[in-house]
């Protein structure tokens, strides 16, 4: 099962990247570039396992670059030893304060995994980052990622416009839906948000 999204997401040669309007809907497996968190609930911290499965029409993968929703100030991206990895960082206008009161001036824009070999077309491998998810339930999340290759370069970008089959979509951004905070000994609320995963099939 895969989910689509609902938030409007531009992508320029440049790889730039804009929200807005998300849907969400269901179809056949695909070998698409996903993300996959540990944990959906509003407000909890999540590990995303970001999934890339081929390469660029056959070249291999030099570099993955995944663009990070606003609503997200700090990630903690995990080591991959195949690849070096930087954190992008964007100025905040206003600042924000975090839980102990300290004044936050940059936020995480984009993570970006760079490999010291490239990734043959016909293996695939994983990206995991750690971060904090915005207390909004019923938000869908977005990580528009443009995959760089030997040769070429595929922007998994896209997402449907209102009433837009989402199947049509050929390089659909990977995503997910923040679902609601589980209460203190609400077992079965708690079962659904460690178990919830809404992103496209790979």
């Amino acid at each position: 099962m895969r989910t689509a999204l609902r938030r409007t997401v531009q992508a320029g040669a440049a790889g730039l990247f804009v929200g807005g309007v998300v849907l969400l809907s269901a179809g056949p497996a695909a070998a698409h570039v996903t993300v996959s968190p540990t944990v959906t609930a509003a407000g909890s911290y999540t590990v995303l396992t970001v999934s890339v499965p081929h390469g660029c029409d056959g070249a291999g993968t030099t570099k993955v670059a995944i663009k990070i929703p606003e609503e997200i100030i700090a990630v903690t991206p995990t080591v991959n030893t195949n690849w070096s990895v930087q954190k992008v960082m964007a100025d905040l206008n206003p600042p924000v304060k975090d839980s102990h009161g300290n004044e936050i001036t940059q936020r995480v824009s984009e993570v970006v995994y760079t490999a010291k070999a490239p990734l043959p077309d016909g293996m695939r491998d994983k990206f995991e980052l750690s971060l904090k998810l915005p207390d909004t339930p019923g938000e869908t999340l977005v990580f528009p990622s443009v995959q760089t290759c030997e040769k070429g370069e595929t922007a998994w970008v896209q997402v449907p416009a209102t009433g837009q089959n989402p199947d049509d979509l050929e390089h659909p951004a990977p995503g997910f839906k923040v679902t609601e905070a589980a209460k203190e000994g609400d077992e079965a609320a708690v079962n659904a948000n460690a178990n919830t995963a809404l992103t496209s099939a790979q």
